[in-house]
């Protein structure tokens, strides 16, 4: 296996992955540099999610590898996995908070769970998180208390209990209205410019991914369709990546699911 860059904190090399039949990914290869943001976007159902959780290790690829840090996610045993996932902070789509526990119990939580600190020192820490994504003030409140902006940015302040290298953040702008959305990717680039991490953002919000990110990698068929800096992106003249860019209603992605013509669907009535 050929050594991995030091500038490069995840890696997938010729990296595939299906359901049943149905292939997701097929022979994907890129990096994610250190310190970068980098989105990763593309058409419903391209399998963005689905590198999220090749990456987490909550699945494992059919060919290929997938590095993290020069590991190979696939092949470590619970311990090492368990010890690549303390490295690792995720932001789940509309925050995913613990409905029952407070605001400082929600942050407190990675803490409490791994990092055997004591109880005034996991005060101190939640505190400076919550301060840091602006929300200290509402350490007391709870999560049916608080409006999806402030859920989302509990959600960061807990995905960076544990100073991760690497924070992953799926939808974060999906439901947010243009203050909250604006905020929240404000927030994305100076924490990640601050706390030196690396990100990795799943968004269709093309205007702010591309406003926060250093590196845009598009998704299109179970391959990388276009990779670069969001300029060069943009100006791609892949079919794919200049609908997807351009919200175009036509072209690669079809609106109709592939299936027999109108006329031999309708010719038997309502037979099956």
């Amino acid at each position: 296996m050929n050594p991995t860059d030091p500038g490069v904190l995840v890696e997938a090399r010729d990296l595939s992955f299906g359901y049943g039949s149905r292939r997701i990914l097929d022979g994907l290869s890129f990096s994610v540099p250190r310190g970068k943001v980098t989105a990763l976007m593309g058409a419903s159902g391209g399998g963005k999610t689905t590198v999220l959780r090749l990456i987490g290790g909550q699945v494992k690829p059919q060919q290929g590898q997938l590095l993290f840090d020069g590991e190979n996610v696939a092949t470590l045993d619970r311990d090492g996995m368990y010890r690549i996932r303390r490295r690792m902070g995720m932001l789940f789509q509309f925050g995913a908070l613990f409905t029952d526990l407070s605001v400082f119990d929600n942050v407190a939580f990675p803490l409490r769970e791994h990092s055997g600190l004591p109880e005034s020192l996991v005060r101190d820490i939640v505190l400076m998180k919550l301060n840091a994504v602006g929300l200290r003030g509402a350490r007391d409140l709870m999560p049916g208390e608080i409006s999806g902006g402030m859920a989302r940015r509990v959600a960061l302040a807990r995905a960076i209990a544990l100073d991760p290298d690497l924070i992953m953040y799926d939808e974060p702008f999906a439901g947010l209205d243009p203050i909250s959305l604006g905020t929240a990717a404000q927030l994305i680039r100076r924490l990640n410019d601050t706390l030196g991490i690396t990100s990795i953002v799943v968004s269709h919000d093309l205007e702010e991914t591309f406003r926060i990110a250093d590196r845009v990698i598009i998704l299109g068929n179970g391959k990388i369709a276009a990779q670069g800096t969001p300029d060069e992106v943009r100006h791609s003249e892949d079919p794919l990546v200049r609908q997807f860019v351009n919200a175009l209603p036509e072209g690669p992605v079809h609106f109709h699911y592939p299936g027999v013509s109108v006329a031999e669907d309708f010719s038997g009535g309502f037979q099956k």
